[in-house]
């Protein structure tokens, strides 16, 4: 039997956990694909799954085989693409990731507009803010902020944000502003953890790195709810720039203490560099390279 229908076959009884599943979205009866991994099994001499009358288990060795397995699938489907997709439009399944505010305030409307651009491509979007493996998740795209690793990824540059103290002006009216960074001890402190893992702040004065260690009154894991609470004129917080664009745009939030931020963040678009882009891939970087540049928000200093 053609090995690559043998290990299309094995895959999806892996990501189908079970002989059913990949019977059904293969649309093969489930006895022809047992007979296919059996099949593979014999060929290369080793147990890639382990079965008993209720489940289906991957073994260690089938596990390596599925990764490197799905890796010759995807490059077959990229190399397919690349001949038959040139004068044609866009189609498939778009994998993309970025961190939940970005996600939902810059990349949504960019995926919407794409896909009513091209109506036979569908996206999966993974908003999380954790950093994502591409390669391991499957993920075409990732949108990242901040400094990136030394890494194989192709990483496309489309922008730049601050981190940036705020609050509201209810706020500032009953306590003042702070005029430099020891001042914040003095003030109602809210820590966004996923901007600011620690309570040590760190800031540039006159050149040089200088950090002030607050004791915050409320910790949160959400931006959504340091927002809301330095808008409810609670305290002080501190944030990506982009997070908090329109309320300062709209005078709910003020910035202070801007001369001693430390240097913007960077904002890229990374995907596997060395491996032929996917047509659904490559249009939408044009696009997303576009917008994102464009948008002043992102490109502020």
């Amino acid at each position: 039997m053609d090995k690559f229908h043998l290990i299309n076959v094995f895959v999806s009884v892996v990501d189908q956990k079970g002989f059913a599943g990949a019977a059904r979205k293969l649309d093969m009866s489930p006895p022809a694909v047992t007979r296919a991994i059996n099949e593979l099994e014999t060929a290369l001499g080793l147990r890639l799954l382990t079965r008993t009358t209720r489940t289906v288990r991957v073994t260690e060795a089938g596990e390596r085989y599925a990764q490197d397995c799905r890796r010759i699938l995807g490059e077959m489907l990229e190399a397919d693409e690349s001949v038959t997709g040139m004068h044609t439009a866009p189609r498939g399944r778009l994998s993309i990731t970025a961190p939940v505010l970005f996600g939902g305030k810059y990349v949504t409307p960019i995926v919407t507009e794409y896909l009513s651009r091209y109506p036979e491509v569908s996206a999966s979007c993974l908003f999380l803010d954790r950093v994502v493996n591409l390669l391991d998740e499957g993920v075409d795209l990732a949108f990242r902020i901040g400094q990136l690793p030394d890494s194989s990824m192709q990483a496309i540059p489309v922008g730049k944000v601050r981190r940036v103290i705020c609050g509201s002006p209810k706020y500032f009216a009953q306590h003042g502003k702070p005029m430099t960074p020891g001042d914040l001890s003095h003030h109602t402190i809210i820590s966004a953890s996923s901007v600011t893992p620690s309570q040590e702040w760190k800031f540039i004065d006159q050149g040089e790195t200088c950090s002030v260690h607050l004791t915050a009154r409320m910790i949160t894991s959400s931006n959504d709810s340091a927002i809301r609470a330095a808008l409810n004129g609670f305290g002080i917080t501190r944030l990506m720039s982009y997070q908090i664009a329109q309320q300062v745009q709209d005078a709910q939030l003020e910035m202070v203490l801007q001369d001693y931020e430390p240097a913007p963040l960077p904002i890229h678009i990374l995907h596997r560099e060395g491996r032929r882009v996917p047509q659904r891939v490559r249009s939408f970087l044009d696009l997303a390279v576009e917008t994102l540049r464009a948008d002043k928000r992102l490109n502020t200093s």
